[in-house]
């Protein structure tokens, strides 16, 4: 098998831990030499030399200690193999949340979830074995039977030679199964996250697919799935006990060989009984730990495809502003946000999402974004709070240019409110309080009561204390909504993303809201993306229409109603209906 030498670099940290488990993997096999020539002087003096049982006695606890202290090795292996392996998933887990985070909300977007989950867990799971099982015993493998030569040689130069001989003959057998377990096991594993994704993007688009009458098709490509998951599984098993067969079968015949040498050199008086039988019992435990690193290949090998692709996700490049030295985020309630020429294209996007956009968002005025699907608005949004980066342009706070600020403290003067808010499993007030997780009651009523969630806690069986699901099960999407706006009330970052915000509210409690949000909006700079015209009417100091990531026109409301324009044309259209 060809190690992976990323999977090395990880145990820098715990290499202690490492050495400790093959220590202690030497030490139980030494023990098994020791308690080997203590049986042999047993036989020896009971059965030839007719030594009685007093005599033989201190050898017999020695025995008995011996194979005691080779249970508490054996132990220990196991023990410091669990901290090995726990403090490296707990390393790995760590910094690929922390690549993840630095890749940022978009690049999560690009991946298939149930892939990536099943990579984040079980791939994970699966480096327990390489790390606790078979990388150790590879070190026992090699000098275990090192340790047994050097004991054999100077009792008996032909039996260290059949030793010498016969013990490649396990790894060649290895090499040669492991490169038809290779292809199997890769199969294994991109069949496995091709049918996590698959059934992960089932359950989520279970809804359409039962409108649709879709869900007994996909009942039988899950089924597909699973069979030809069964089937490659059973492919690596095949081989697995191939493995195992063609590796005890060696070992067993590398000991006859010994055995018969050793046999017949003694019938003929060639050689002393002790050494004899000394050799004898050393025999299987020189081949037994490469036949045990045979039972672990495979487990080791299900490791290393697992670490490939979790390298994959590690060796991507970090953004460009990452290692800078930032400076200080200016005072945004007074400082003037400006796009200069910004541009941006997707990566295999044809054509840019944004081309040669400038526009000011002034420091306590709201600035509407208009325009058709895919016009550029979103984008601008993530432009705006550091998810992506122009591709050129820049985008400057008064004298500073946003990529000389810290992302994360940049990020903390920004509330956001998006389409679809993302609530995650716990209780509502846990929900509330990630945006300001030190709020005193006061303040989260404040922002409860401004985003109308008033009436809606009294009707839930333990108030905000009140448990919902993950995505907001549990709750109206008008509910969650507001939930999301609550939020946003609550952190009180001098900047403002309204995306689509009043998507799911009736318009009745969206002009409650608004008018809220009329108060909230007061000295903060405010980046509008709605749907609704009359929310964009009587809310934007500034309108912007954009048209395939063009700025086609900007001004204020009043005029671009009373003036020929695009946005008049929208009005037009549309007639106060919804904007695509």
């Amino acid at each position: 098998m060809q190690n992976d030498r990323r999977l090395f670099a990880l145990l820098k940290p715990v290499k202690g831990w490492f050495t400790l488990t093959v220590l202690a993997g030497i030490f139980s096999n030494g023990m098994t030499i020791a308690m080997a020539w203590l049986l042999t002087l047993v036989i020896d003096g009971v059965f030839l030399q007719h030594h009685s049982l007093n005599h033989v006695q201190p050898m017999l606890l020695g025995l008995a200690g011996l194979a005691g202290l080779r249970g508490v090795f054996i132990w220990l292996g196991r023990v410091f193999g669990k901290q090995t392996t726990t403090r490296i998933k707990a390393s790995l887990r760590s910094k690929i949340l922390k690549q993840l985070i630095r890749l940022g909300p978009l690049h999560i977007k690009s991946e298939r979830t149930g892939e990536l989950t099943q990579t984040l867990s079980d791939g994970i799971e699966k480096l327990d074995p390489w790390f606790s099982d078979y990388l150790p015993q590879l070190i026992v493998a090699v000098v275990v039977p090192i340790i047994i030569l050097m004991v054999v040689f100077p009792l008996d130069i032909l039996s260290g030679i059949v030793f010498l001989l016969t013990a490649p003959l396990i790894p060649i057998f290895m090499i040669l199964i492991g490169q038809m377990a290779k292809k199997q096991t890769q199969r294994q594993w991109k069949v496995l996250s091709w049918m996590s994704a698959h059934f992960l993007d089932m359950l989520q688009g279970l809804t359409t697919l039962k409108i649709l009458g879709r869900s007994k098709a996909q009942i039988q490509n899950i089924e597909r799935i699973s069979d030809e998951y069964r089937q490659v599984t059973m492919n690596v098993l095949k081989i697995a006990f191939l493995s195992a067969l063609v590796l005890e079968l060696v070992g067993t015949i590398s000991i006859a060989v010994i055995a018969v040498e050793v046999g017949l050199r003694l019938l003929y008086g060639k050689m002393a009984f002790q050494s004899a039988l000394f050799i004898l019992l050393l025999a299987p435990e020189y081949y037994q730990p490469l036949r045990e690193l045979g039972t672990r290949f495979h487990a080791g090998m299900a490791g290393v495809e697992a670490g490939k692709r979790l390298f994959e996700i590690l060796e991507l490049p970090a953004p460009k502003h990452e290692g800078r030295r930032y400076t200080a985020v200016p005072d945004m309630r007074r400082t003037t946000i400006q796009f200069q020429g910004a541009s941006f294209q997707y990566p295999q996007a044809e054509i840019p999402a944004v081309e040669n956009v400038t526009f000011d968002l002034q420091p306590g005025k709201t600035t509407a974004l208009v325009g058709a699907t895919g016009a550029g608005k979103s984008t601008i949004a993530q432009l705006l709070m550091g998810f992506l980066q122009p591709t050129s342009g820049h985008i400057s706070l008064g004298e500073v240019e946003l990529p000389k600020v810290s992302p994360v403290d940049w990020r903390q003067q920004i509330g956001w409110v998006p389409q679809r808010p993302h609530l995650f499993y716990g209780s509502l007030l846990d929900n509330l309080t990630l945006a300001k997780p030190d709020a005193t009651k006061s303040q989260i009523d404040h922002a409860v009561q401004q985003a109308g969630l008033t009436a809606v806690i009294r009707e839930l069986p333990a108030g905000l204390d009140t448990r919902i699901g993950e995505n907001g099960v549990g709750l109206s999407g008008g509910q969650a909504q507001r939930v999301a706006i609550a939020r946003a009330i609550l952190k009180d970052a001098p900047i403002l993303v309204l995306d689509e915000f009043t998507t799911n509210l009736d318009v009745h409690l969206e002009a409650e809201l608004l008018e809220a949000l009329q108060h909230l909006q007061k000295n903060r700079t405010t980046l509008l993306i709605a749907h609704r015209l009359n929310t964009i009417i009587h809310n934007a100091h500034q309108i912007i229409v954009l048209d395939q990531g063009k700025i086609v026109q900007v001004g204020e409301p009043d005029k671009l109603m009373k003036h020929p324009g695009p946005f008049k044309n929208l009005l037009a259209a549309y007639d106060g209906e919804l904007l695509s």
